[in-house]
């Protein structure tokens, strides 16, 4: 079976490759890192011109009608470049949980809204320190109406629609709210990843719609992270890619005792260790974009390995990327800083390595009971 993308995919990587590199260089990154804007405006309103927040939205909803191995070749080159925008909340979270449980009625009022990038969409999904449970929530459903608080919620200052995992007398369920009404407050929170912002969301009898069916909200959600897994692992080479080329090239521009450091048996380990890695995460994302796209039945084992073996490997890339730049490679002048963060950022994002290796770990057990 051959998992390699098409000849069109890898020329919209090229495409992909040639746009960030003009449009989000480190600077820009750096720029949002340093400044008070929780997001790059103008890159994410250029990444719309190009179509990106359509792609596997289907054209009777305005979409480009593409599949999910196009949308894994994009993710790939947004972690690569380590893009400062709501893209994965807005794209591989709410657009994604609206295709997947929506009623034909919601698919027609927000899809074309978010293939436009008119609106932004984000997941509140968490709300306490450690692993969520459909016991532990707090966000109550009832009547249409939503009350309690979501934290951390990635891109939630700046989102417009969020899709919100709650409790209900039917037992838990997702919701759709519009978070420009009154009955919502958001206030910022602040992480290891300022370039990616964060907020706390508050729910005050807000208007809301179920999303799905009642008290199936916990089996759609973990449906939902498979999904969504997939094209967070791709983000995740993509950034682990990055840090190991500036690991490279800085070992082979610095000199110690008059030969590159990429000489020294310890650096070369480091890099070699650090190539392996991500070579064997790409493997799994390659299984896992495979799954996703023809929605397989094995897409929870696929999705976890995809998602344990890319967060491994970018937390070691990034780290080993500050090691190599040595005494100079955590200050702030220098840009190791930026992988780094957004490997410990998006190693928390829709669940931590734990319970991405739990979830394999019963997938596979599920798959060898059946």
């Amino acid at each position: 079976m051959n998992f390699e993308f098409s000849d069109e995919q890898n020329m919209l990587r090229e495409q992909a490759q040639t746009f960030l590199r003009a449009e989000c260089p480190p600077q820009a990154v750096r720029q949002v890192l340093d400044g008070d804007a929780p997001f790059d405006r103008g890159l994410w309103q250029k990444v719309v011109e190009m179509g990106w927040t359509a792609t596997a939205i289907p054209e009777a909803y305005d979409g480009l009608g593409l599949s999910y191995l196009e949308l894994s070749v994009i993710a790939e080159e947004l972690g690569r470049a380590l893009a400062p925008i709501p893209f994965s909340s807005s794209v591989y979270l709410a657009t994604e949980a609206i295709l997947m449980a929506g009623s034909e009625a919601q698919k027609t009022a927000w899809l074309p809204k978010l293939a436009s990038g008119a609106v932004i969409g984000c997941l509140a999904a968490a709300e306490t320190s450690g692993q969520p449970t459909a016991g532990k929530l707090t966000v109550q459903f009832e009547n249409g109406k939503l009350t309690g608080s979501k934290r951390p919620v990635a891109d939630g200052d700046v989102a417009d629609l969020a899709v919100v995992v709650a409790a209900s007398a039917d037992g838990p369920v997702l919701c759709l709210t519009d978070l420009n009404q009154a009955g919502v407050a958001r206030s910022g929170i602040k992480t290891l990843d300022p370039s990616r912002s964060h907020a706390e969301i508050r729910f005050d009898q807000a208007e809301a719609e179920v999303l799905g069916g009642l008290g199936e909200g916990w089996h759609l959600l973990q449906a939902l992270y498979d999904r969504a897994a997939v094209l967070f692992a791709w983000e995740q080479v993509g950034g682990s890619e990055t840090a190991l080329e500036m690991a490279k090239e800085y070992s082979l521009g610095r000199f110690a005792f008059g030969r590159p450091i990429a000489t020294y048996q310890a650096i070369k380990h480091k890099l070699a260790q650090a190539y392996v890695k991500n070579t064997l995460a790409r493997g799994n994302c390659y299984y896992g974009a495979w799954a996703l796209s023809t929605d397989a039945e094995d897409l929870p084992i696929a999705a976890a390995s995809a998602r344990v073996s890319a967060t491994q490997a970018y937390y070691y890339a990034s780290k080993e990327n500050i090691q190599t730049h040595g005494g100079m490679g955590f200050t702030w002048e220098f840009d190791c800083q930026f992988p780094y963060r957004r490997s410990k950022l998006l190693a928390v994002n829709i669940g931590s390595e734990a319970i991405w290796q739990e979830k394999l770990i019963a997938a596979i057990e599920a798959q060898r009971a059946a």
